[in-house]
């Protein structure tokens, strides 16, 4: 055997149809938007099926230091409870890491907005490349103080907090262009109903990035009592001010697009594959996979088994062209679409 014989990869095979159940780890977006969502309510949350990962990891160390208790189950450690501050005031005067997670670095500077004092923001040395400028503006318009310790509009960073609490009782008005992603719209809304007044944000970018994720943080913001609409054609989104409250137990829906190369696996070999938890409705792209694989051949079913939900996929080992499909909603599974279908 020569050296290029030894370095080649011995791909999996199915020498008979799949038979197989697949447990997909919760949702990245999700869990950092459940954490912090449960950092700006007022009673402890119990999230189940939290995902642990590094940006996960990241966000409850960033919570952590701004104050915010996350205690892990010792028996299951995907069971995580927030415990918020009491008084409603994160720690001032302490520093978050970032690491290279973009929720992080775009959806924690808002809850500095509400510190007692400044809160310096740092990362990985390649996040010092990824922007931040929109959701910084936004958080300036809201009369935060930003001192750049770099290159303006990247980390890292301080944010001072407003120095007196308005009594507006009118939105307050942001305006920014956050083409660059959707996250700078959804760290503004997360925070928008703790702002005096409310929030109306308006996008000034002709595009609109990634709407599937700024949905799911409106239905999310929805889910924890809070009044938020979008017009989407408007490109404007706003926020009522009020309490912010999650459910004293969340559990957080399996990442759907992750599930793709597994599901597909049911098409390619034949068989069966099914994954738990898969919910009635979602705000994940990756909501609309099965669909997708039905058209490329497949037999779904969401069978509920004791009482827990399943997506099941079972296919013949032939898969089915898609022409031309529009993979716009969802182009995070577009990659495994497309491995499938080769």
């Amino acid at each position: 055997m020569n050296a290029s014989q030894e370095n080649l990869w011995p791909a999996p095979f199915a020498g008979k149809p799949l038979d197989a159940t697949v447990v997909v780890p919760g949702s990245k977006s999700l869990s950092n938007r459940y954490l912090i969502l449960a950092a700006l309510g007022h009673r402890p949350v119990r999230l189940v099926g939290l995902l642990r990962s590094r940006d996960t990891e990241l966000m409850m160390d960033a919570l952590r230091s701004l104050g915010v208790r996350c205690e892990i189950d010792e028996q299951v450690d995907t069971t995580v409870t927030v415990v918020p501050p009491s008084d409603g005031r994160f720690h001032g005067g302490t520093k978050v890491f970032c690491g290279l997670a973009g929720t992080v670095m775009r959806f924690v500077p808002g809850l500095a907005m509400f510190a007692d004092g400044p809160v310096d923001f740092d990362g990985d040395e390649q996040a010092y490349a990824r922007p931040m400028k929109p959701v910084l503006e936004g958080l300036e318009q809201l009369g935060a103080f930003i001192e750049y310790h770099g290159e303006e509009g990247r980390l890292p960073f301080t944010i001072t907090p407003p120095q007196t609490v308005s009594q507006r009782a009118e939105p307050s008005v942001v305006s920014i262009d956050s083409s660059g992603s959707s996250q700078f719209i959804s760290g503004l809304l997360l925070i928008g109903s703790r702002v005096p007044g409310g929030l109306e944000l308006h996008h000034t970018g002709e595009k609109t990035p990634s709407l599937p994720h700024i949905r799911m943080t409106v239905a999310d913001l929805q889910g924890s009592g809070v009044r938020a609409n979008a017009d989407e054609y408007a490109r404007v989104w706003t926020v009522q001010s009020g309490a912010v409250q999650l459910p004293e137990t969340v559990t957080v829906e399996p990442d759907l697009s992750n599930a793709a190369p597994f599901l597909g696996a049911a098409l390619i070999a034949g068989g069966t594959v099914r994954v738990p938890h898969w919910p009635e409705s979602t705000t994940q792209p990756g909501g609309l996979l099965p669909g997708y694989l039905e058209r490329m051949g497949a037999e779904i079913s969401f069978p509920v088994i004791d009482g827990v939900r399943y997506c099941e996929v079972t296919g013949d080992g032939h898969v089915s062209g898609l022409g031309d499909f529009d993979l716009t909603a969802a182009g995070e599974i577009a990659p495994s679409l497309a491995a499938i279908l080769v």
